[in-house]
């Protein structure tokens, strides 16, 4: 919830620290005052309103879609109010910026939401959905908002006086670095934006706005204590994790990313004292100093807390990183020289540390030379092409099937998923490799496998043995499998005609079939037929048996005559050579308007077509319209998986032969 929105806080932070009454600019030159002031009235709604919201339209988002974000932003309004209208705190009561609020009925809002249209998901009458919609969500978004000021505030006010005593007592007392016992062992358990931004930046942005900086918001974003310990690893660590904190160093002192030390710490997890340590030492010399910050620093970079200081307290918050490096790089040196390391305990201790946040680390395991993506257990395999629906079909189909026969059925999905829909949280992604690039951006985390044809690629092979060396204990080096980690690869783009109404996501391949002539429920009609079947055809030319293929499907009146042209730009595009002498030519994704029923056409050749360099005797059209050619596309990749069911393809001598060839298969 709060990463994705930290260009606001860096947007809120800067004009903080430039125009509030004690900010740069006043210092700089006290005529501009006036413009300082105009621009500075946007430091209390922007920390009030807008950060709150954000937080919690990204919690909902996160929940429910757009429609979750929408609600969880309404609901979150009567706690915002709640906590900073006199009316609740009184007329000398500070305001709190309700971050944790946001946090709680962001994703709360959007649940609740997400239950009641279920309630009556099916059942609203056409032409009625966007009525029902709308007004529902805003019947339950006004009630969530009544529900959050008159329930949540008073707990929220509670929380934030309690914390806000706790905090005075330990400033008062100089026991603030104790601190540092929460927050550095936090950090490491991923509550540290629970801790900084749901606690201390409320309580400090309220100092900041009163004292013009406040020491809160440097307890948990000095960059130190991690520096230290990466420092420690440079000089006196082993292997992988030597070679790669430089690196991680420059990350997180630098980028401000705090989470590329976490596994350094949790390779020796004894190393948690050092930042603690250190923690403590730079908050005792923030102390001293009395260093703060303006503005929350985010990230937790050196830049960004620079940029952020407090008037005239440049030197304490230099000086307090500067001790709490030195005093954690002297603790973790000592404990680094005197302990046992493994060579290659970072990829385990990554693996570690993606496991407790729930998520791939994509910085920590580049850093760790992808071996900690290819030591995560493969448990979720997408094939992925341009719409989703079928070369990636087919290609997860015959995988599936050698992953069930190797008796790790159980164990792996394989789903098959349009290229604009991939999410980074797979973790083996098959595609072709002219697609390579484009599935870089959306799935950086996992490991990658790049093939040449859907169909009898030996990558199949060689992803299975991975996977039983991974089950059978051999920790799954990955070295079988010409994978990229941490390196996302494009989806394959000889996939079949988009769906129409598909959602385009993840989808299995194997769909409900009955056999070859599986029809849709609703109209009887075979998606293949005999007269779809052409036997002993002759083409010169690649574009010639796509015009043949394209012909027999227009002549079942399920595309139009616009397809047929759809297809040559797919196949101008990336090739749809299947392997195994198969060719599954398809319309564009742009083409589903062409389509009206899904469709298949059969054509086999006496001389094989020459398809961009491959030689193919088998050529299948395919319009899908509604998935119900997605169980005949299981049944195709089962029978040009196998040298038995091909022999029994080229003897056919009738259509009626081909359609019990395929009738026979189950998927």
């Amino acid at each position: 919830m709060i990463m994705p929105n930290i260009a606001a806080f860096i947007a809120w932070g800067l004009i903080t620290a430039l125009f509030i009454p004690d900010g740069a600019v006043n210092r700089i030159n006290p005529d501009w005052a006036p413009f300082s002031a105009l621009v500075g009235a946007m430091v209390g709604p922007m920390v009030t309103y807008l950060l709150p919201l954000l937080i919690a339209y990204t919690g909902g988002k996160l929940v429910y879609d757009v429609r979750g974000g929408v609600v969880g932003a309404i609901s979150v309004m009567g706690v915002i109010i709640g906590t900073s209208d006199p009316l609740f705190i009184g007329e000398d009561g500070n305001a709190s910026p309700m971050f944790l609020g946001a946090m709680i009925m962001g994703p709360l809002g959007a649940w609740c939401m997400k239950k009641l249209d279920a309630l009556w998901d099916g059942k609203i009458r056409p032409g009625f959905e966007m009525l029902v919609n709308n007004f529902s969500a805003g019947i339950f978004g006004a009630i969530a908002a009544l529900g959050s000021m008159f329930l949540l505030t008073p707990i929220m006010n509670l929380f934030t006086y309690v914390a806000g005593v706790i905090v005075e007592f330990l400033v008062n007392t100089g026991l603030l670095p104790l601190t540092s016992l929460i927050i550095e062992p936090a950090k490491i358990l991923f509550l540290n934006n629970a801790i900084n931004h749901g606690l201390l930046t409320p309580l400090g942005s309220a100092q900041a706005l009163e004292q013009g900086k406040s020491i809160l918001l440097l307890l948990e974003t000095n960059p130190g204590p991690g520096l230290g310990i990466l420092l420690a690893y440079m000089v006196f660590g082993r292997g992988t994790a030597r070679a790669t904190a430089p690196g991680a160093a420059i990350i997180q002192f630098v980028g401000g990313i705090h989470e590329i030390y976490f596994p350094y710490v949790l390779m020796k997890p004894q190393l948690i004292i050092a930042a603690i340590a250190g923690g403590m030492s730079g908050i005792a010399v923030f102390q001293i100093f009395g260093a703060g910050l303006a503005s929350p620093a985010a990230p937790g970079s050196i830049i960004a807390i620079l940029l952020t200081t407090g008037q005239n307290t440049y030197l304490g918050v230099i000086l307090g990183v500067a001790v709490a490096t030195a005093v954690s790089f002297a603790v973790a040196s000592v404990i680094l020289r005197f302990s046992k390391q493994s060579e290659d305990a970072l990829a385990e201790a990554t693996a570690k540390m993606e496991g407790m946040k729930g998520k791939k680390s994509s910085i920590s395991s580049a850093l760790a030379g992808g071996t900690a993506a290819a030591q995560t257990t493969i448990a979720k395999i997408v094939f992925a092409c341009d719409a989703g629906m079928g070369s990636s079909a087919m290609g997860a189909s015959v995988l599936r099937n050698k992953i069930k026969d190797a008796g790790y059925g159980g164990d792996v999905s394989v789903v098959n998923s349009a290229i604009n829909n991939l999410k980074d949280e797979y973790d083996l992604v098959v595609v072709h490799e002219d697609l390579l690039n484009r599935a870089q951006t959306p799935t950086p985390s996992a490991m990658h496998v790049a093939v040449d044809n859907f169909m009898g690629s030996p990558r199949y092979d060689e992803i299975v043995e991975l996977i039983r060396e991974q089950r059978e204990g051999d920790g799954g080096s990955g070295d079988a499998v010409p994978a990229t980690a941490g390196a996302g690869t494009a989806a394959a783009e000889g996939s079949a005609a988009p769906a129409a109404g598909s959602s385009g996501g993840a989808a299995p391949a194997e769909e409900p079939g009955t056999g070859a002539d599986a029809a849709p429920a609703d109209s009887g009609k075979q998606i293949l037929s005999a007269e779809s079947i052409r036997l002993g055809a002759a083409a010169s030319t690649r574009d010639e048996a796509i015009d043949e293929a394209g012909e027999l499907l227009v002549g079942t009146g399920a595309v139009d005559r616009s397809y047929v042209a759809a297809m040559h730009e797919r196949e101008s595009s990336v090739s749809t050579f299947m392997g195994n002498g198969l060719a599954i030519p398809h319309g564009t994704n742009e083409a589903k308007s062409a389509i009206h029923d899904s469709a298949m056409s059969f054509i086999r050749y006496d001389q094989p077509v020459d398809w961009g360099g491959q030689e193919v005797k088998f050529v299948i059209g395919i319009a899908g319209a509604d998935g119900q050619h997605l169980g005949l596309l299981a049944k195709i990749a089962k029978i040009f998986s196998k040298k038995e069911s091909l022999a029994q393809l080229e003897q056919a001598q009738t259509p009626e032969e081909i359609l019990e060839i395929f009738g026979k298969v189950n998927a």
